[in-house]
């Protein structure tokens, strides 16, 4: 038995629940003591209106919960380089005193959707898409917030050399990375010469370790063209290996669950009941558990 270094475990729990009392219980039920906030009610929680954010405050406060992060839909899959800017500026600036209301470091942004294309190979596309995230980034950064860049099916996900571009370009202590164990196995490697095959988890990760603050635990495979979400350790996100590496690394931030299995965030027609999704999200909480133990650390809520 490796050491007992502990490890933070919580998870998007909208996932589990729409509304925030489902949310709350969902935790009390795995004894969790953090919550990861994206939507309440089918609304992210930087649009929430302030009587809703304020009823969100105080049930969270009741229950004995902190939030660690904010999901937001800042530069995210659904926006385009050409979707008006204002809408990002916004809903950083609504964020940032929400964040500090609740004590929350860090808030999940992207970079933008794109057609896809290798590095250089869209100038004009890339000099946009730095522009904006330095002024988003240096919002949170005049507010004391840090923001987490998820190596999605945005820009900055399209390889670990997109996301090495952008960590050099914006520069910044309040730019980070949030690494999503589930995110490479559904997304092309646009590195090199065509015909381009998908990422590796485990060696997208070599890329950018140094710059990771938090982690995402997702997991699948592909089955021709489509994406099958399943338990953690079950698919190509690597996660055994990866919980290994973390360990060797010294890395204690903390782990976050986003299962897809029962329902998936970005895709209304993927439905489940309630008591679905319930299930479903502490099996996954459970498994996330054991790996987390076989890696050498200890789950702590």
């Amino acid at each position: 038995m490796r050491g007992s270094r502990e490890m933070m475990v919580t998870g998007f729990t909208d996932e589990a629940a729409s509304d925030i009392d489902g949310q709350i219980e969902i935790c009390r039920s795995l004894g969790w003591k953090h919550i990861d906030l994206r939507t309440v009610d089918g609304t992210n929680i930087t649009n929430l209106k302030d009587p809703d954010f304020d009823r969100v405050c105080e049930k969270l406060s009741d229950a004995g919960l902190k939030a660690v992060s904010f999901g937001s839909e800042i530069a995210n899959w659904g926006r385009g380089i050409d979707a008006p800017f204002d809408r990002d500026l916004e809903e950083i600036e609504r964020a940032i005193p929400r964040m500090r209301r609740l004590g929350v470091n860090m808030i999940r942004i992207m970079s933008y959707r794109t057609d896809g294309g290798a590095l250089g190979e869209k100038p004009a596309e890339e000099r946009e898409i730095i522009r904006r995230l330095r002024e988003i980034v240096k919002r949170a950064e005049d507010g004391g917030v840090v923001c987490i860049h998820e190596n999605c099916e945005t820009w900055g996900g399209q390889s670990a050399d997109h996301t090495r571009f952008l960590l050099e370009k914006i520069d910044s202590p309040a730019f980070r990375l949030v690494f999503d164990t589930g995110n490479p196995f559904v997304t092309v490697d646009r590195r090199g010469r065509q015909p381009y095959g998908y990422q590796d988890s485990l060696s997208f990760y070599h890329d950018v370790r140094d710059a990771v603050a938090y982690i995402h635990i997702k997991d699948g495979r592909m089955e021709g063209d489509e994406a099958l979400y399943t338990f953690p350790g079950e698919g190509d996100g690597r996660i055994p290996e990866l919980l290994a590496e973390l360990y060797r690394d010294g890395y204690e931030a903390g782990v976050s669950i986003e299962p897809h299995v029962a329902v998936v965030f970005h895709d209304p027609s993927v439905t489940a009941s309630e008591e679905y999704r319930r299930e479903v999200f502490i099996r996954y909480a459970e498994k996330t558990d054991r790996l987390l133990k076989d890696a050498g650390y200890t789950p702590v809520s």
